[in-house]
């Protein structure tokens, strides 16, 4: 894992675009972390846990339980199940707004997921299936900003960009990540990175990927189906980390939360 947190600094101390060189990227570029091989075994999703740390009174958000009647987002992963997605209008109002009416025009029905990395994220959203294709609601891009409040652990949903916030458009990723070391944390703060002890704990313990936090939108996480995200991010690719058979949104829902029991699904990394 420090080698990998060493290699996305690197890139960003290069003074290299993350989107550009070794990040979440509208391109159709390859990235190194592609080379990293990952193992699922599925005998570690049979129980779902939570970690020790106190997830929902945390100053980060992202693990804390919808209401009932908040708008969530049902996604049906074609041949692995349904991702059930929690949205954080107080975060990230723009994100959510453009998600959301896309998802009711019907927008991502049938896209694909072009780029998938093991232990870094799963993209998708784009209707030219490459990476280069996608708007928004409004026709163009917009920035959707960032809020400490909502990390990238793993299980986020953030928008993809070509630089900044400001140019979101319709393309997302979930993250998947993996844990965080004490000898990653320092190395990140060599180069200017810091994180509250509420996202360090929640990094060290869920996992995700720390250098993409304040470079992109994070506007929903994932609280039932992250297993299904953990699994699919296994798939074959190509060099360019586009799936070899294509892993097709068959439909992206908009529904109310209506309080039946949270299924948290946090990987046990073995």
């Amino acid at each position: 894992m420090l080698k990998k947190a060493a290699a996305a600094l690197i890139c960003t101390v290069a003074a290299a675009s993350l989107l550009t060189s070794c990040g979440v990227k509208d391109g159709s570029g390859s990235s190194q972390e592609s080379t990293v091989t990952h193992q699922i075994n599925i005998d570690r999703f049979a129980s779902i846990t939570k970690p020790s740390i106190d997830l929902e009174n945390s100053s980060v958000k992202n693990f804390t339980s919808p209401q009932k009647g908040d708008t969530v987002i049902i996604m049906n992963i074609k041949g692995y199940g349904e991702v059930k997605i929690r949205l954080f209008p107080e975060y990230a109002a723009k994100g959510v707004e453009n998600f959301v009416e896309l998802a009711k025009k019907g927008y991502y029905d049938g896209l694909t997921f072009h780029r998938v990395i093991s232990d870094f994220m799963i993209q998708g959203g784009d209707p030219l299936g490459n990476g280069t294709g996608g708007e928004s609601i409004w026709g163009e891009k917009f920035d959707g900003g960032t809020d400490p409040n909502v990390i990238h652990a793993a299980g986020a949903i953030a928008y993809a960009n070509s630089g900044s916030t400001a140019t979101n458009g319709s393309q997302f990723y979930i993250v998947t990540g993996t844990p965080v070391s004490q000898d990653d944390f320092a190395l990140y703060e060599q180069y200017g990175y810091t994180f509250s002890d509420d996202a360090k704990a929640i990094y060290s313990t869920v996992g995700g990927t720390p250098h993409l936090d304040g470079g992109y939108t994070v506007f929903g996480q994932v609280y039932d189906g992250l297993d299904i995200i953990f699994t699919v991010q296994d798939v074959a690719t190509d060099a360019s980390d586009k799936p070899t058979e294509d892993l097709i949104m068959e439909s992206v829902k908009v529904a109310e939360y209506d309080g039946e029991e949270l299924k948290w699904f946090l990987p046990d990394y073995k």
